[in-house]
């Protein structure tokens, strides 16, 4: 089993800035993709950003060009550095871990964003 922590979420105002971590307690050697998902009440989870051990990244059309995910495979940990942050970007994010090979998928918690004026 794996367990995933997040932190860096809070209160941000329109236009600032939050980096998200998100520790994963072992690694998994094989494929795998690490990342972000949100979800605001009443909507379906959607993906924000991923990024495989190998480096290959996927990123919402949504945060392209405001967002970058980035990880360290030695400290089995992957970040989301986000900046001219919106209001509909408010939402829970959720770290996750995808284990390609077996298909199974990993949760963290959750951390808040909010982003108000």
């Amino acid at each position: 089993q794996v367990q995933l922590v997040e932190s860096g979420g809070g209160l941000v105002q329109p236009g600032g800035s939050l980096r998200l971590s998100c520790a994963a307690s072992r690694s998994i050697f094989s494929r795998n993709a690490m990342g972000w998902y949100r979800q605001d009440p009443g909507k379906q989870r959607e993906l924000v950003a991923t990024i495989t051990n190998g480096g290959s990244t996927r990123i919402a059309d949504s945060v392209k060009g405001r967002f970058t995910i980035s990880r360290d495979n030695t400290k089995n940990t992957v970040y989301l550095q986000m900046n001219s942050l919106k209001p509909e970007d408010t939402a829970v994010y959720y770290c996750n871990l995808h284990h390609f090979a077996v298909g199974v998928d990993y949760w963290g918690q959750g951390t808040q964003v909010t982003v108000s004026s």
